[in-house]
């Protein structure tokens, strides 16, 4: 059962006990049960980022070392040095087709500046008919909606100072 006088916190936990003076302690309850080391994420990232620089390493080794070179260590199969260009270049083209094509497909999907849908939507609401039989306090918050066009233009435009 758990001490009525301590705080847990996801960080630390505050003891204020009667029989001893408050201590502080940074355990993870669920941490000292039986599960040490790192986490899975810390794990995944290192090995990530050694896997990174392994293939880099060896990208670059396959690219730039001469064939002579290699067959002196006795690797002797190894793709053409014509992709060492080509597939970097793919990549490079595809990207950038694929950024040309989603501001493409963001033009096509946008109405033009003229239509009646930059203003109305699905989502709009019309203003209800205020209601003149209630006055003063008793007067009920109006729901949220749009405001007309007409109203806007006339507050901005109209406005006698």
């Amino acid at each position: 059962m758990e001490n009525p006088y301590s705080v847990n916190s996801p960080r630390r936990t505050l003891s204020f006990s009667k029989q001893r003076r408050a201590t502080v302690s940074f355990f993870d309850d669920k941490a000292c049960a039986g599960e040490h080391g790192p986490k899975p994420s810390e794990v995944y990232g290192f090995v990530g980022s050694i896997t990174t620089v392994a293939a880099a390493v060896i990208f670059l080794v396959w690219a730039y070392v001469p064939e002579s070179w290699l067959h002196s260590v006795g690797i002797y199969y190894y793709p053409s040095r014509y992709w060492a260009l080509a597939v970097p270049t793919y990549m490079m083209v595809t990207i950038a087709l694929m950024l040309v094509f989603y501001i493409g497909l963001n033009f096509i999907s946008t109405p033009s500046p003229a239509s009646i849908y930059t203003v109305y939507d699905e989502c709009s609401r019309d203003p209800l008919s205020p209601d003149s039989s209630m006055e003063g306090d008793e007067k009920p918050i109006e729901p949220i909606s749009d405001i007309g066009l007409d109203k806007i233009n006339d507050i901005m435009f109209n406005a006698t100072t």
